[in-house]
């Protein structure tokens, strides 16, 4: 044991000595160590597992205890269920566990005594001292007292409803769930009767696909020819449409070359023969009409 004490002081020192010529001093090292032994332990740890792993019963039981420090049976306790109601309590918000714990030293009269006194301690020192924030927090708490007096009840027969009603939702989720589960139960058991029939079924699905493939080389068969006859006639009207267009293009040029044959003196005789014409034809139609 004293042989275990001394290593684990010259393992403390070693470590001070490091420090010292790193980052931190040595005081200031031995202050922390002394502050924060879990820091010590995990820096111990850490620093010098290796060292001690063959180095006798001291380091073997430090490097399993840095082993099972997350994986002890307490950490897979399970966790204790929260109680639905709060304990007891007295003047609204003191527990009644302050009581009992004064209750063996101080006696009945003990947790008063001690409220009364802290009290008039803080007042006579004037620790607390007595403002217009006093009168308005007790004004402010005595509406709050008079509100859980008179409303407390109905409140609370409310909350409990709610807490009811949850719990019975909570009741009829896991009754569907039960029947959902037994109704699974026995689907699975009528399809396991229907599976002795799966070779009349694959049979079955073997002539559907057959004759799946079979419609499907039709549809094909009809959306070529249909392709094909749409190319055909998209030909036939491509060379009506070229045929069409030589014969606009044959008119208007013929058009165009008459056009451009006609002299301005051949148009002006052409336009008083045609003025001559329509007064010889206006005076015959007036002398059928007289006559």
């Amino acid at each position: 044991m004293h042989g275990g004490t001394s290593r684990v002081s010259a393992i403390l020192v070693a470590l001070c000595r490091r420090a010292r010529r790193g980052r931190y001093k040595g005081a200031r090292c031995i202050q922390n160590l002394a502050l924060h032994p879990t820091n010590m332990l995990s820096r111990l740890v850490i620093v010098s597992a290796s060292g001690l792993r063959g180095s006798g019963p001291l380091g073997a039981g430090l490097v399993q205890a840095s082993r099972s420090l997350h994986t002890s049976s307490q950490s897979l306790a399970p966790v204790p269920s929260l109680p639905e109601k709060g304990s007891k309590v007295r003047h609204g918000i003191i527990p009644e566990e302050l009581f009992q714990l004064l209750y063996p030293k101080t006696g009945v009269t003990g947790p008063y005594m001690l409220g009364t006194g802290l009290l008039l301690y803080m007042l006579s020192k004037e620790i607390y001292v007595i403002n217009h924030e006093t009168f308005a927090a007790a004004s402010i708490g005595a509406v709050i007292i008079y509100g859980v007096k008179k409303f407390g009840p109905s409140v609370a027969a409310f909350a409990d409803k709610l807490n009811e009603d949850k719990v019975a939702k909570a009741q009829e989720v896991k009754d569907l769930a039960m029947t959902s589960l037994a109704q699974a139960i026995e689907d699975e058991k009528k399809e396991q009767w229907r599976a002795e029939g799966r070779s009349m079924l694959f049979d079955a699905k073997r002539n559907n696909v057959a004759m799946l493939l079979e419609t499907n080389y039709r549809e094909r068969l009809h959306m070529v020819t249909n392709e094909v006859k749409r190319r055909l006639d998209y030909q036939i009207a491509l060379q009506d449409l070229h045929r069409r267009m030589e014969q606009e293009h044959m008119v208007n040029w013929v058009e165009k070359s008459v056009v451009g044959s006609i002299t301005p003196q051949q148009e002006k005789e052409s336009i008083a023969k045609c003025i001559t014409d329509l007064k010889a034809l206006a005076k015959a139609t007036k002398a059928q009409a007289t006559a």
